[in-house]
């Protein structure tokens, strides 16, 4: 059974940062290291978004609203994935999931349909 575990969200002021964490279990290493993987988010009233992703190799993909100011990254030994947020903005209020697509080479920013395991979200408030 695949678990996803999110942790690390929390209430900054505009500018500030916070690291996300997404902790994988029921894989072993050698499994968890293929997939590519996604963090997503999605603010009240709205759609879930795709908010960057990290292939197998390390190579990232970032939507255009947050290139420059997040950073994505994975530690294949820990089944861990990480966000570090900087710079942060009200627009970036919202809940943050981490995700594992359907085929483990594919992982699409622009559809959230093609994941199928889901953390339970980590919140995380911008004030201005």
């Amino acid at each position: 059974q695949v678990q996803l575990v999110e942790s690390g969200g929390g209430s900054v002021q505009a500018g500030g940062s916070l690291r996300l964490s997404c902790a994988a279990s029921g894989y072993t290493y050698s499994i968890y290291s293929i997939y590519c993987l996604a963090w997503f988010r999605q603010a009240p009233g709205k759609e879930r978004e795709g908010v960057t992703t990290i292939d197998s190799i390390g190579s990232t993909e970032y939507a255009d609203s947050v290139k420059g100011r997040f950073t994505i990254s994975r530690d294949n030994a820990k089944n861990t994935l990480y966000l570090q947020m900087n710079s942060l903005k009200p627009e970036d209020t919202a809940m943050y999931y981490c995700a594992l697509p359907k085929k483990s080479w594919y992982c699409p920013l622009s559809y959230p349909h093609q994941y199928n395991h889901w953390g339970q979200g980590t919140q995380v408030t911008v004030s201005s």
